[in-house]
């Protein structure tokens, strides 16, 4: 177990001189063995994503200026179209907090929550306790409700200390055994050895559920923010809402669902297992559970697939269709509306080779043209060397938004976990020092985040581009164009 982590560290060493310092001094002590090194918290910075050496060809071949040239998009993931009016962008933590509870209140067939963990104090502990109150209220009107709740946690973040996710659900399956499924992933990579030696916090860093998606009947929100107070109320994040959206709300609820069939179901008495006929994923075989797992997902991405293939979709769309031609029923015995936002959801779960989000990002800023805008935001810069040089090679704008230290989550934490936020800035040092020697400053722009008390969440995850064809715009331009606006404390680096 020690060579791993001395490997790591001369690979830190190396790459963040300016901690060397700190950095010997932990490496003595890993010899020593006299305490747990904090180090590993930097894992995630040095881990980069092996560039794709046969990236495949885009069918990006239809003109920019109609929508066509976005549907290939729609051979990979379903396609949603869905009117503009449908769409709230919610600005603040307690706006999102607030708007959860109003849709748990009023929600009558599901509650659908993906997180990476449920949190332990009072604000959480009162989103539970208005889970229970609609469940309760939900026998009280029927003789037998239709009301089901299904919470996804990941396993080791949801276990973490004596007081955590389980427990904060386990009323919730004691009281409605029938109505209430929590269930907690379990990455396939942490097993064996490594699964008994690393202790909590550490391994966190092998994989992690990390799905931030809150479905209320037909009523989604989609975030990056988890269940924990501080994105309740000073951890700025992202979220939209897609209101009366069944089609959208059904995709996430199976995707949920089979996410959950490959994990670990939470029992009354805090113990979790396999449902019958499972494979477990430490337990059993790796490639089993990975290919297994695989299945499962991708069966849904397909079977969504399918059924709009079947129908009328926005796939179907001719080249020379306006704005106002683009009408499809949004529901039956509803109206037609207008299609002016198109949602693709993007997967990413690399242990099951399920990488979409790679290949539509690379060929999204492979295919960029010179009137493009790409928007990237995130609490940590960390790009892989594939996106830099992606970045740097293409024609594009791209406005970039970081955290500033001060507003990182890690900052002021004791250790070398204290030295997190200074090694994301050392590498956007880094990567604008090329982008200052290629002489591209005026079109790559680097900007930090900074509100006092406050920490910095918003990722994109991916890139955004404007996609403005006849008057329509995606969802991602309107967010992240939107989290550009709101924030009045940004400055360029």
């Amino acid at each position: 177990m020690m060579a791993a982590p001395m490997a790591a560290y001369r690979l830190l060493e190396s790459l963040f001189k300016p901690f060397a310092a700190g950095l010997t001094r932990f490496k003595a002590g890993l010899r020593r063995r006299e305490r747990r090194s904090s180090y590993l918290l930097l894992a995630p910075l040095v881990c980069q994503t092996k560039p794709q050496a046969d990236l495949p060809s885009s069918p990006c071949y239809v003109s920019a200026h109609n929508i066509q040239r976005f549907q290939w998009i729609g051979e990979l993931v379903p396609t949603f179209g869905i009117s503009g009016s449908q769409v709230k962008l919610l600005n603040t933590p307690s706006e999102f907090y607030d708007t959860m509870k109003e849709h748990i209140k009023m929600a009558k067939k599901r509650i659908v929550m993906a997180s990476l963990y449920l949190g332990t104090g009072p604000l959480e502990q009162e989103l539970v306790d208005c889970i229970e109150e609609t469940l309760q209220r939900s026998q009280e009107e029927t003789m037998v409700s239709d009301l089901r709740v299904s919470v996804l946690l990941d396993c080791t973040r949801g276990s973490r200390g004596k007081k955590n996710s389980r427990t904060m659900l386990i009323p919730l399956l004691k009281k409605f055994p029938n109505q209430v499924r929590v269930s907690l992933y379990h990455t396939p990579d942490l097993r064996g050895i490594l699964k008994f030696l690393l202790p909590e916090r550490f391994n966190e860093t092998i994989g992690l559920q990390h799905i931030k998606v809150y479905l209320f009947d037909n009523n989604v929100i989609i975030s990056g923010a988890n269940l924990s107070d501080s994105y309740f109320t000073n951890r700025q994040d992202r979220y939209v809402l897609l209101h009366d959206c069944r089609e959208i709300a059904d995709f996430f609820d199976e995707l949920v669902n089979a996410v959950s069939d490959v994990s670990l179901q939470l029992q009354h008495n805090d113990t979790a297992d396999v449902k019958p006929g499972m494979i477990h994923p430490f337990t059993g075989s790796r490639a089993d559970f990975c290919a297994a797992a695989k299945e499962r997902i991708m069966a849904v991405v397909n079977e969504a697939r399918s059924k709009q293939q079947c129908g009328i979709h926005v796939n179907s769309l001719s080249e020379n269709s306006s704005e106002e031609e683009l009408l499809v029923p949004s529901d039956i015995g509803i109206a037609p509306k207008h299609i002016d936002t198109w949602i693709y959801p993007i997967i990413q779960m690399r242990p099951f080779e399920i990488r979409i989000d790679e290949q539509v990002t690379e060929t999204l800023m492979i295919e960029t043209e010179m009137d493009s805008k790409m928007y990237l935001t995130s609490g940590y810069f960390n790009l892989t060397q594939a996106y830099m040089n992606l970045i740097l090679g293409t024609s594009a704008d791209y406005q970039i938004l970081l955290a500033s230290p001060e507003v990182n989550g890690f900052f002021g934490a004791k250790g070398v976990a204290g030295a997190i936020p200074s090694a994301y800035v050392y590498i956007a040092r880094q990567f604008y020092s090329r982008v200052y020697q290629s002489g591209l400053q005026d079109r790559i722009r680097l900007h930090e985040y900074f509100r006092k008390d406050w920490t910095f969440h918003a990722k994109g995850d991916s890139a955004f581009q404007v996609w403005q064809v006849r008057g329509v715009k995606t969802l991602s331009n309107l967010h992240v164009e939107s989290i550009f606006a709101s924030f009045d404390s940004l400055s360029e680096i």
